[in-house]
């Protein structure tokens, strides 16, 4: 009769089995169980050769979505040499259809002055296109070809406050000429003011590192869903070549702009009406004026807005280095709480209004500081 087993056997015998069945279930997993890619190279070595990546896929299918909209644009126009002889001028850029009739976004300076203009689209239609109107100080402008029976294809406008940072972009264009060209990157940075002239700038330009050349500006700039959130307009190029720097306006301005040129026929400006300079410390110094910067008025146009609310131009003409300046007038110091130092500085809290739209101006005179609501108008 056998002797039954002691309890320190039966444990021993026991996790014997156990550990023979988990090496088994271990060895049959690894033979004929499913597994995961844990890796770039490991997720390309399961790829079939030729097949794309889910990057490449989705730039492919943006590009044969977006490109046969984006349009290159040529103008041609005459300047005159110190002679007077007509010299034939042109230039180019891009564009793109953002209305099946025929209306095509651009930058104002693409088109500025051309006496004719040429638009092909990245199917290879050709168009005469002629010049809507358009928005200097924005750098936009809206153009109108005429579809003669074919079908355009508009692109998709986003909407360019829900933007972020890190957003994956692409840009089409025709950069040095080369048509229906595509770079990709991120959005760097959001919100930037960028001075692209003397009264001109990008307000809350969006910032790329996706290539934008010559030739680039007027073409879209389109997130991963193909939609335009932005017109390439501008590089920063320190040595003359592209830093990895692009910035593109954003296409709720652009919107606004081509809607009022539609349906107005003009762009609806807010209009403050005044003139003046700017203040800096030698100057105040000099005027013995109540703060070191500012924007000095010195004339205020009759019955405009900022007259109707009181505010006051110069009264005396003086000369300041080599102009003459009417001093003695209000200086504005800030526009609903945003520090105003410049006509730059003005320019940008206007742009941000439309016509109806009321602010409230904080200046001096004298040596009084006040608060004045001015109700904007049209101009």
């Amino acid at each position: 009769m056998n002797s039954p087993l002691n309890p320190a056997r039966r444990i021993f015998r026991l996790f014997g089995l156990g550990l023979i069945i988990g090496l088994a279930a271990y060895w049959a997993g690894a033979r004929w169980g499913t597994r995961e890619p844990t890796s770039v190279g490991a997720e390309l070595a399961t790829q079939k050769p030729g097949e794309l990546t889910a990057d490449e896929a989705l730039n492919v299918r943006i590009y044969k979505q977006a490109s046969p909209s984006v349009a290159n644009i040529v103008t041609r126009a005459v300047e005159y040499d110190f002679f007077l002889n007509p010299v034939p001028v042109e230039g180019a850029g891009s564009g793109f259809v953002i209305d099946a009739r025929g209306y095509i976004l651009t930058n104002f300076h693409v088109v500025q002055q051309a006496q004719t203009i040429e638009v092909t689209l990245g199917d290879k239609s050709r168009y005469q296109a002629k010049f809507v109107g358009g928005d200097a100080r924005n750098d936009v402008a809206l153009l109108k070809v005429e579809p003669r029976g074919s079908k355009l294809v508009a692109l998709t406008l986003a909407d360019s406050r829900a933007l972020q940072v890190g957003q994956r972009v692409l840009a089409i264009g025709n950069p040095f000429g080369f048509q229906s060209t595509l770079t990709t990157g991120v959005i760097s940075a959001l919100g930037r003011t960028v001075q692209t002239g003397e009264q001109t700038f990008i307000d809350e330009a969006i910032q790329t590192d996706a290539a934008i050349n010559r030739g680039n500006s007027g073409g879209p700039l389109l997130n991963s869903h193909g939609e335009v959130i932005g017109i390439n307009s501008a590089i920063y190029a320190p040595t003359g070549t592209t830093a990895g720097i692009g910035f593109a306006i954003p296409i709720n301005t652009a919107k606004q702009i081509a809607q009022d040129l539609i349906n107005e026929g003009r762009v609806r400006r807010a209009y403050l009406g005044i003139e003046g300079t700017e203040v800096w410390p030698d100057l105040a110094q000099a005027l013995s004026l109540p703060v070191p910067e500012g924007f000095l008025v010195e004339r205020v146009t009759p019955n405009g807005p900022a007259a109707r609310a009181g505010i006051r131009g110069g009264d005396r003409r003086i000369v300041a280095g080599m102009r003459y300046m009417m001093i003695g007038g209000d200086i504005l110091v800030a526009v609903n709480g945003q520090k105003i130092s410049s006509q730059l500085d003005l320019n940008l809290a206007l742009n941000r209004k439309r016509p109806g739209d009321s602010i409230r101006v904080t200046l001096y005179r004298g040596r009084e500081k006040m608060d004045v609501k001015v109700a904007l108008t049209e101009r």
